[in-house]
């Protein structure tokens, strides 16, 4: 297996904060997304390296787990470690119980993690663990971590698992979160009277364009300072599709602007959904000519 480093990934130090690495995954992923580079196989490639990156560096408790095995690694290393001899054995999270499940992915760009990942993180997507075991005779409760994208969380989306050699397609549905549970009932094995209980625990990976909190999410709007002081009407992502949306004449930086019905659906009830807040981010011009000064210093003057 081979060792990923996810802070050379994003391109930050080991030492950023939170708010470092949010920005940096924000800028790459704006710049790799697919809908910006339609076909491009190297670009899908190194997006879904920065969303793995910022799974773990994103998440307090990946990240101390990843410092820990990087510090290990490292002086590994230093001691003259030979290629491939590194002892993942205290690492990996395993499946405890001997119990083997499969999760097949369709059609997930987030979904698609390395072995890296799946080794050492498979079993912390939310707060439950990927095995729990019971006593002999009684039901066996399984849990298998899964992570989805924000827009399949949005529509709901499939999974297939293939368990005993059985194959199962499992439905998620809209508006679950990171610690959702999907329930499946297992089938009995033959020597077994109780079948147990097997759980999908759902993991909503990082989106680049919007954050969320509870049903509603949350998107910076890029505008430049001519519309915002005059007013004007511009497009708006959204999970359902591009809306326009009406910018009035003397909008601030930061000011931010409902969009009601715009957000998640509720997981209780697919048909209400929950807002869209876009922020405005308005850009200042850096470089003038001589004629932009000189009117910028006569509007100065006006405005006393």
């Amino acid at each position: 297996m081979e060792y990923k480093d996810y802070y050379k990934i994003l391109g930050v130090e080991r030492k950023a904060d939170e708010e470092e690495i949010k920005r940096a995954y924000r800028k790459l992923a704006l710049k790799l997304h697919p809908d910006k580079n339609p076909g491009d196989k190297q670009a899908e490639e190194r997006f879904k390296g920065i969303n793995e990156a910022y799974d773990v560096l994103g998440n307090p408790a990946k990240r101390a787990k990843y410092d820990q095995l990087g510090s290990s690694y490292q002086a590994w290393q230093r001691r003259g470690g030979r290629p491939g001899g590194f002892d993942w054995s205290q690492w990996t999270t395993g499946t405890p119980g001997g119990v083997r499940v499969e999760v097949g992915d369709i059609g997930d760009l987030f979904g698609n993690f390395s072995d890296f990942f799946s080794s050492i993180f498979g079993g912390m997507a939310g707060q439950g663990q990927d095995v729990t075991s019971r006593p002999r005779g009684r039901p066996r409760h399984i849990e298998q971590p899964v992570n989805i994208s924000l827009n399949e969380a949005y529509t709901g989306t499939t999974r297939i698992i293939h368990y005993n050699g059985r194959k199962i397609e499992v439905k998620i549905p809209p508006g679950a979160k990171t610690g959702t549970k999907v329930r499946i009932s297992l089938p009995a094995k033959p020597d077994r009277r109780n079948a147990g209980n097997f759980y999908l625990l759902v993991n909503v990976t990082p989106d680049p364009f919007f954050e969320r909190k509870g049903d509603d999410l949350y998107i910076i709007v890029d505008l430049d300072l001519f519309s915002a002081v005059l007013g004007s009407e511009i497009q708006v992502r959204t999970l359902a599709g591009d809306v326009m949306l009406n910018i009035p004449p003397g909008s601030q930086p930061n000011q931010t602007f409902r969009l009601k019905g715009r957000g998640m659906p509720k997981l209780r009830n697919p048909t209400q959904r929950g807002d869209l807040y876009a922020r405005l981010h308005v850009s200042l011009p850096q470089k003038l000519n001589d004629r932009e000064r000189d009117l910028f210093q006569q509007l100065s003057k006006l405005r006393g």
